[in-house]
């Protein structure tokens, strides 16, 4: 794997970075701890390679930036195998409740759980795009659009695409006017359910743009993510306590979840 990083300082690992990383991956996917981690044993009945060395390497993938190239060098797979769909992309939140709290960790008051929250975005494949923001849960999601978008637009430069003419579907949390505009200004036309805000009659003017067929679809695409995600079984409650630490698992399940094509 040319992306994940050697290390400048210590004793060089003598086992390849892709066994190592399939370690880590077993215990992402089964959600073991670490001191649990089965290892294969040398010629002389000694453990390959100590546990917390795989923890420290996995680590360092995660604060260098090496996790982040694996996963948008498969965006660049995607393309050239024409699995990507971006005609329209799906975007929400999706809260993971920490157990021992930690950075980016607070308290959300509506499902009553501490946790930190991500937000995704999908193509019509259910291919991750951009899974770059995350917040403490009790942040609303409409006022970390712009990130998301900023973040979207950065992946589409990298990658050589283009978010012209894209319909960008969310539901109606993210709702009102500069979030909008946002959207129509990076060349996408927004999806969004309208937000009625309790209001006992019709808003007055003209309707907003809504496709309820397109808005089905987030049933099948980001819904579909959240699903496969929660089969990685670290992933389902938060234990780490360092936010890279944890979205770097998160980075892996989504390398895993854009491969499923070829494999």
């Amino acid at each position: 794997m040319p992306h994940l990083s050697k290390g400048s300082r210590g004793p060089a690992c003598k086992l390849p970075l892709s066994k190592v990383f399939n370690y880590v991956l077993k215990v992402i996917h089964t959600g073991i701890q670490w001191d649990q981690l089965v290892i294969e044993q040398d010629g002389c009945g000694n453990n390959e390679i100590h546990y917390t060395r795989i923890f420290r390497i996995f680590q360092r993938w995660s604060n260098d930036g090496s996790l982040q190239k694996v996963f948008e060098s498969t965006l660049m797979f995607l393309k050239e195998n024409n699995k990507l769909d971006l005609s329209v992309t799906h975007g929400d939140g999706s809260l993971t409740p920490a157990k021992k709290g930690g950075e980016l960790v607070s308290y959300n008051g509506h499902k009553k759980i501490k946790g930190e929250t991500i937000l995704p975005v999908v193509d019509r494949n259910v291919n991750v795009l951009s899974p770059y923001v995350r917040a403490p849960a009790s942040r609303n999601e409409s006022p970390l659009l712009g990130q998301v978008i900023d973040h979207l637009k950065i992946i589409c430069k990298k990658t050589g695409l283009s978010l012209k003419g894209t319909i960008f579907s969310w539901d109606a949390s993210i709702d009102c006017p500069k979030n909008r505009k946002l959207i129509f200004n990076a060349g996408m036309t927004p999806n969004i359910n309208e937000n009625k805000r309790n209001r006992k009659t019709k808003k007055r003017g003209r309707k907003q743009i809504f496709s309820k067929n397109i808005y089905k679809e987030r049933f099948r695409t980001i819904e579909r993510l959240f699903a496969w995600e929660d089969s990685f079984k670290k992933l389902l409650v938060r234990f780490e306590r360092k936010t890279n630490n944890h979205f770097g698992m998160k980075l892996i399940a989504y390398t895993m979840i854009n491969l499923r094509h070829f494999c």
